[in-house]
């Protein structure tokens, strides 16, 4: 008897346990079933702003354009007024009041569009000088970003620009060569672009600065239009890397690859001996030089091959000539030489 009631005992003691446990994992599971449906109600506020939030965003962006598409139309649509404060008649005169207004709304939109893609003048630098003064024969075009600096970030000093090796060598031999007037012609805008060249060029030897504001812009690159120098396009030289720059002038550009800040750059220099040659030789027509160089994806080596080529050739002639002549004109020349 007192075996079985010690088993009961223990038997009640189990199940005691056993409930325990279950209210405990009851509640437990209760506790992270409340945790789950908090953080889903949190992500439905937070969707919930959001939506809001577009939702007003968007309100307001349609608001601002109506706003502005109102303002265009009653501002640019309303007709020229004279001096008595009456409305001048033109081409939209006749039609109906909303179709003038727009119509006149939408030309004066062309205008300023044309306006911001064209360059700010019809022509970009003052007439050649004249006679007595000394005009140089060619005209050398330079981009300035890629050509003669380099963009470059560091912790250290942020943003600055790189100043190519040899730049100082190429500019003042094209300048005192008085061969060449040199014009930067940049996509940059001025305010980027003019200090940089005032510590790049303190002598002085860049002639004229043309910036973004003189370029046409045209899907998306701005383009340099040399027709628009005021310069005879036979005596222009461009030089740029960039070949959509030179889509309206492609025989005066000169496309070099873009630098990319290698201190062991040498492509100044070699560009200075091929613009010599060409002022030495006095080409009457630049295109035709640069349309020649202009077919190699290098052109200033093999402008440099040629140049030894020709090197090699007039060093065979004259080996050649001392061969042929005769011993008295050798004997001659070493007397006078002594």
């Amino acid at each position: 008897m007192i075996a079985n009631n010690s088993c009961l005992v223990q038997v009640r003691l189990l199940s005691n346990q056993t409930s325990t446990t279950s209210s405990t994992s009851s509640n437990s599971k209760s506790e992270e079933q409340i945790q789950i449906e908090n953080e889903q109600l949190e992500k439905e506020k937070q969707r919930s702003r959001q939506k809001k939030f577009t939702k007003y965003t968007l309100m307001g962006m349609i608001v601002a354009f109506s706003g502005s598409a109102l303002y265009a139309f009653f501002t640019w649509g309303k007709p020229d007024l004279d001096e008595n404060g009456r409305p001048v008649n033109d081409q939209f005169s006749d039609l109906p009041f909303i179709q003038q207004y727009a119509s006149r709304a939408w030309s004066t939109f062309m205008h300023y569009e044309k306006v911001l893609k064209e360059p700010t003048r019809e022509l970009l630098l003052p007439p050649p000088l004249p006679a007595p003064y000394y005009q140089p024969p060619y005209t050398l075009v330079l981009e300035m970003t890629g050509v003669l600096v380099h963009p470059e970030w560091t912790y250290k000093t942020g943003w600055r620009f790189k100043k190519r090796p040899f730049v100082d060598y190429f500019l003042h031999q094209c300048a005192t060569s008085s061969n060449f007037e040199i014009v930067i012609y940049t996509h940059e805008q001025g305010f980027t672009a003019f200090p940089l060249l005032n510590s790049l060029d303190p002598n002085g030897y860049i002639m004229y600065r043309l910036f973004r504001d003189s370029t046409r812009y045209e899907n998306g690159v701005h383009i340099k239009d040399l027709n628009c120098l005021n310069r005879d396009l036979k005596n222009v030289i461009h030089i740029d890397w960039n070949e959509k720059a030179c889509d309206l002038n492609r025989d005066n550009c000169l496309r070099l690859k873009k630098w990319d800040g290698d201190s062991e750059d040498r492509t100044l220099y070699d560009l200075t001996n091929f613009l010599m040659a060409i002022s030495n030789e006095k080409v009457e027509d630049v295109r035709e030089v640069i349309r020649y160089y202009s077919q190699f994806d290098d052109p200033l080596e093999v402008f440099r091959e040629n140049q030894r080529k020709l090197a090699e050739k007039e060093k065979e002639i004259e080996a050649q000539t001392k061969q042929n002549s005769p011993p008295y004109r050798s004997f001659l020349k070493n007397v006078l030489k002594k």
